[in-house]
């Protein structure tokens, strides 16, 4: 158990770190390890502080008993997930976008009536993602080409979300564009940048659980999804989960594009991965 003394912060024991993983695993399938608790009890310490509760164990009933269960297990998530972007990260992979699969998708509605071109960032954070690949497209000129662009951004939590509807970055989240696209698709505001209305009104978010088949289910005909570096933190079990949803997700032959270091080899079968750009793309077979 706990021993408190002078100065001394709440120590998170073997037992309650089961405890507390177990109750986060069931809320959003994201898996601490036994070596990731210190990593938990990192991020749970500033809750602690915020409950006023003076012991990890005291949380874990908290968050078992308490009438405002819910609405902390919202912070609990808000707390857990890493928020670590930029704009036009992993430049690769967006060339393999913009040069290889979106074309693609335009030769693959050729002949139909279909005119919009749908994509949708699955961990989309604070939002540098989503603005991104809406920016690249803009750039494209599929707005004058006779597409629309629909873009979706989604994350597990509304802190971030909220922050990514704000529109509003510092200098060094901008540090990989060039100074060009940051004059003609921001405006100072302080010592920030806000970005501009005609590439913001092309992202829509929403609060998405991916291995929740409840919140998953209102997204479906993405031409494109991006859910990158988000399946190291699940377990094969969620991990199934999660693919299989953002399956769901896609039109026939749409693509999917996860993190350099994930892989959906011996997760599933229903992609087969093929080679756009010198970047690996999953395609819904």
């Amino acid at each position: 158990m706990l021993t408190l003394g002078i100065n001394t912060k709440p120590k998170l024991s073997n037992e309650t770190f089961r405890l507390l993983r177990d109750i986060i695993y069931a809320r959003c399938g994201i898996f601490f390890a036994d070596n990731k608790k210190y990593l938990l009890e990192t991020r749970l310490a500033r809750r602690l502080e915020e409950k006023n509760l003076k012991s990890f164990e005291d949380y874990y009933y908290f968050l078992t008993y308490d009438t405002e269960k819910e609405k902390e297990l919202s912070n609990v998530q808000n707390s857990i997930v890493t928020n670590e972007t930029s704009f036009f990260r992993d430049p690769a992979q967006l060339n393999a976008f913009i040069k290889g699969v979106v074309p693609k998708v335009i030769e693959g509605k050729a002949g139909s009536a279909d005119r919009k071109v749908r994509v949708w960032s699955a961990a989309s954070s604070t939002g540098e993602e989503p603005y991104t690949l809406a920016i690249m497209m803009l750039e494209e000129k599929l707005n004058l080409k006779g597409y629309s662009i629909e873009v979706f951004g989604s994350d597990i939590s509304d802190v971030v979300l909220r922050s990514a509807e704000s529109a509003t970055y510092d200098k060094y989240t901008l540090r990989n564009m060039a100074p060009e696209l940051i004059a003609r698709y921001f405006r100072p505001a302080g010592t920030a940048f806000t970005l501009e209305r005609r590439a913001r009104e092309l992202v829509t978010y929403k609060k998405i659980n991916l291995v929740s088949s409840m919140d998953t289910r209102m997204m479906k005909g993405m031409d494109i999804i991006f859910c990158r570096n988000v399946l190291i933190y699940f377990d094969d079990t969620s991990k199934k989960k999660a693919v299989a949803h953002l399956y769901d997700g896609l039109a026939p032959g749409g693509y999917l594009f996860v993190g350099f270091s994930e892989t959906l080899h011996n997760i599933t079968r229903l992609f087969r991965p093929v080679s756009i750009e010198r970047s690996v793309v999953y395609q819904k077979v």
